[in-house]
């Protein structure tokens, strides 16, 4: 994937915190190196800690354009970055997740927590809803998902969410991986305002 053929920028949502694996942090490393390297910018929370702060170093360091969203609220929590090509302050979680959806051409989950799991499944409820039409992808390090596919599938199986919905969650294993899966789907890909209103 390239910024030419594929998404000029990917929207990555990851933890805060680090985890207790180290191959959640050396993910998040790579992840934002590659990203670099194939000259695809990195929308993200805007936060130093945890492994956004990892991701955002990362890709910072090899010359990648990074682009953070952070709430005023969460800049002292979440501890701004101020080196970021640009930083958006916004006024609200809302506006927080519609900007970075607005900014990216696809969206990836690292390990996290409940923010993590929150903002992913949300863009994948948006593209349910045909408010876009961009890939949701999962980073499954070490199996991290597992747990969670599990439970896609036992709501597959008992008729909460269809099968093409849940074909559409992309997982990969590795970074290189899951760049090569999305730069193999169809490009340009959408790119296009989230209303805020709508959502």
């Amino acid at each position: 994937m390239t910024a030419t053929s594929g998404a000029r920028r990917l929207c990555v949502f990851c933890g805060s915190a680090h985890g207790r694996n180290p191959a959640f942090t050396t993910a998040a490393q790579d992840l934002g190196r590659e990203l670099a390297r194939r000259g695809i910018g990195l929308v993200y929370g805007g936060a130093t800690v945890g492994l956004m702060g990892v991701l955002a170093d990362a890709a910072l360091g090899a010359g990648g354009e990074v682009i953070g969203v952070i709430p005023e609220a969460l800049m002292v929590r979440e501890i701004g970055h101020a080196g970021l090509t640009k930083l958006h302050v916004v006024r609200s979680m809302h506006e927080r997740k519609a900007l970075m959806a607005e900014l990216a051409d696809g969206f990836v989950a690292l390990p996290g927590g409940f923010g993590t799991f929150e903002e992913f499944f949300e863009v994948v409820t948006w593209a349910q809803l045909g408010l876009h039409a961009k890939p949701c992808s999962l980073l499954n390090i070490t199996g991290f998902f597992d747990p969670l596919l599990q439970l896609l599938d036992a709501a597959v199986a008992e008729g909460f969410i269809k099968p093409a919905a849940r074909q559409s969650v992309l997982v990969e294993s590795s970074v290189a991986g899951l760049l090569e899966r999305l730069a193999a789907l169809p490009a340009p890909l959408p790119h296009g305002k989230i209303d805020p209103r709508k959502i």
